[in-house]
């Protein structure tokens, strides 16, 4: 930039993880960044998630804008085991289907990767070169540009939670569960069973992330949110269900879990478009995805760093360029990252597909199973050329 230029303004809208990405890597390309986010408090919790596996490219990138790099592994757990296993508890058998043992994820939680917000009820008018919408899945930016576009539920649930044995972490609960998860502190545990599948793994602090997807008919929900408000009686009848299914280690730690809640699984076919004049979309907001592949923060951590990237060799002058090289770095990748996860989603849950069969965990075979490694993603290993 010459001297004497003003900085470019780019205005984010809605911060979270996508949004904090994206105002860290547009300062590092020049640019003046504002932020503007609905929630006035700092996070105390997420509605719709907790745990966050960090692939090696996004911990690459997020180290790269630290002054601190160690940071980062101080408030996460390495994952170097990506495992898929076969439950059948009639027969009282656990069967491997897919293991990677060098899957190098460092697991997080979400509010461990958030900032504090600052209180304010002042009323300004913001004017800037660049809008950046990460408003997430249910984006009112994106809605503007693509009225047509719609969020398209699954046919699945996912009740969540997060167990917390900071204050007895040598509990019969927790003693049982690392028995039955030999490898659970440095590794990511699918059980599959018929129609259903459960994620397990540790966190920071002593507490365990865990997830259930059950198939559901899509229920009526209120307001934007993609939690469902869940009573006391669909807990019960949840913990029954959990005892009927999963091992009794498993089970336990899914009962004694205080506060589970139900998210509605959705994403959305690719777009064909991120960019429209001076406003882009970024994470989840561009591209909505299921959880199965651990992308969502992932993509959002990549995104930001491609387009600040671009940003930085183009200049606020060649706008239209920038955004055009972002979006074609980041499209091809992110549409096929979208509908392999949405595969995926698909196969673990026994749900028809139009080229195959309903999985069977009990029935599949070595070649069948490769899909669920975590490896069997798209550009895994890719890395885009401008981030080199």
């Amino acid at each position: 930039m010459r001297e004497g230029m003003r900085k470019p303004k780019a205005i984010i809208v809605v911060g979270s993880i996508a949004g904090i990405s994206c105002t860290k890597a547009l300062i590092l390309a020049g640019w003046d960044v504002v932020v503007i986010e609905k929630i006035r408090g700092p996070p105390t919790g997420n509605p719709t998630g907790a745990g966050i596996a960090l692939h090696p490219l996004s911990q690459k990138i997020v180290k790269s804008w630290l002054h601190q790099p160690d940071l980062l592994h101080n408030i996460t757990l390495p994952l170097t085991i990506d495992q898929n296993r076969a439950v059948d508890q009639e027969k009282n058998i656990c069967r491997i289907l897919a293991r990677d043992e060098n899957f190098n994820y460092l697991q997080a939680h979400w509010t461990d990767l958030h900032t504090k917000n600052l209180k304010t009820d002042e009323v300004i008018d913001i004017a800037g070169d660049l809008l950046v919408a990460a408003d997430g899945s249910r984006s009112s930016v994106r809605q503007t540009f693509l009225p047509d576009s719609k969020l398209r539920y699954t046919g699945y649930c996912a009740w969540r939670g997060v167990f917390d044995f900071s204050e007895n972490e040598n509990s019969e609960t927790i003693q049982g569960v690392r028995k039955a998860y030999p490898t659970l502190g440095n590794g990511v545990h699918m059980d599959l069973a018929s129609g259903t599948y459960t994620v397990l793994d540790e966190l920071m602090y002593k507490r365990l992330n865990w997830i259930w997807f059950i198939s559901q008919p899509e229920p009526q929900l209120k307001g934007d949110s993609a939690t469902m408000k869940v009573s006391s009686d669909m807990i019960k009848k949840m913990h029954q269900e959990a005892e009927k299914i999963w091992v009794p280690e498993f089970a336990r730690v899914i009962k004694e879990t205080k506060e589970p809640f139900l998210n509605l699984i959705y994403d959305c076919d690719p777009l064909t478009q991120l960019y429209w004049d001076n406003v882009v979309l970024i994470g989840d907001a561009a591209h909505p995805i299921t959880p199965h592949c651990a992308r969502s923060t992932n993509m959002a951590i990549a995104d930001a760093a491609v387009l600040g990237k671009c940003l930085e060799r183009w200049g606020p002058e060649n706008l239209h360029s920038a955004l055009e090289e972002h979006q074609s770095v980041r499209l091809p990748v992110t549409t096929k990252q979208v509908l392999h996860s949405r595969r995926v989603g698909q196969i673990k849950l026994g749900l028809p597909t139009p080229d195959r069969e309903p999985f069977d965990p009990n029935t599949a075979s070595p070649e069948d199973c490769e899909i669920l490694k975590q490896r069997s993603l798209p550009f895994f290993d890719d890395v885009p050329s401008i981030l080199e």
